[in-house]
């Protein structure tokens, strides 16, 4: 099934006036969702936990080979109301999204919009380079990607002590073990910087800090962490499924703790 992008069909089905709740996966187009903020529209971002239900549900639908990530947009679109899904199926998120795509379509009574992201006006990374709480900062950025704005007063940037590298995480208990001094690199950066295809911000990253190099477990993007990671000269390559387990909080806090990094 052929992607498409933005168009009349879209902005028809988005102009619906029943339209209150709409679920987004990965970054949608600015165009789309300054057209969603004029419309008043609820934005959900289904790549988030937003409903506490068994995984195990999602089964029937998607191979459990799926990233925690893309079951966890399958888990939300089951059991949550919604008016119609937006999907990033670009490079910008991955193929992963485009077949998601098509089974929710096939499952659900609800308009599925496919899109592609190829926008490449930088809105620029305050909250990766800030001096905050990891969990907080990766709120803070998962929440931006519903706003169409540049961020007023954007916290200034610190000096890192440490690197992580990836997708925002399916459990951010792992964030809990990094200090509030930590850069956020990768897809994450991106995102932030609502530009999710731009593969040179994807792939950059500090030398001169110890990196955690992150991407959940099955998806395509742990070529480039443990690739990345190898380039690196002081980094660790982890790759997690549904939940962080307390072995990969070990090597987590074992790393950083070798490498001088304080909480």
């Amino acid at each position: 099934m052929n992607a498409i992008t933005p168009d009349k069909k879209i902005d028809m089905i988005l102009g619906d006036p029943e339209l209150r709740r709409i679920g987004i996966v990965g970054v949608p187009p600015l165009r789309i969702i300054r057209l969603l903020h004029r419309r008043g529209v609820e934005i959900l971002d289904l790549d988030a936990m937003l409903v506490v239900e068994d995984m195990e549900s999602t089964v029937a639908l998607l191979p459990r080979v799926y990233c925690a990530i893309l079951r966890t947009v399958v888990l939300n679109a089951m059991h949550l109301e919604l008016d119609a899904i937006i999907l990033d199926v670009g490079p910008g998120k991955c193929d992963g999204a485009l077949h998601v795509a098509a089974v929710l379509e096939e499952s659900l009574p609800i308009p599925i919009i496919r899109t592609i992201n190829s926008d490449s006006e930088p809105f620029g990374t305050p909250f990766c380079r800030a001096e905050m709480d990891m969990t907080e900062k990766f709120l803070a950025i998962t929440e931006r990607v519903k706003s169409p704005t540049i961020l007023g007063n954007p916290p200034p940037p610190c000096l890192p002590t440490a690197g992580f590298w990836g997708v925002p995480p399916r459990d951010f208990s792992i964030l809990d073990l990094f200090p509030d001094t930590t850069h956020v690199y990768g897809w994450t950066r991106c995102m932030e910087n609502k530009t999710p295809a731009d593969t040179g911000l994807e792939a950059h990253f500090n030398p001169e800090i110890p990196t955690v190099f992150f991407a959940q477990s099955f998806c395509a993007k742990t070529a480039l962490a443990r690739l990345l990671a190898k380039k690196h000269p002081h980094a660790l390559y982890l790759d997690i499924d549904v939940n962080t387990g307390s072995s990969a909080k070990a090597k987590i806090q074992a790393f950083l703790e070798l490498s001088g990094v304080e909480r």
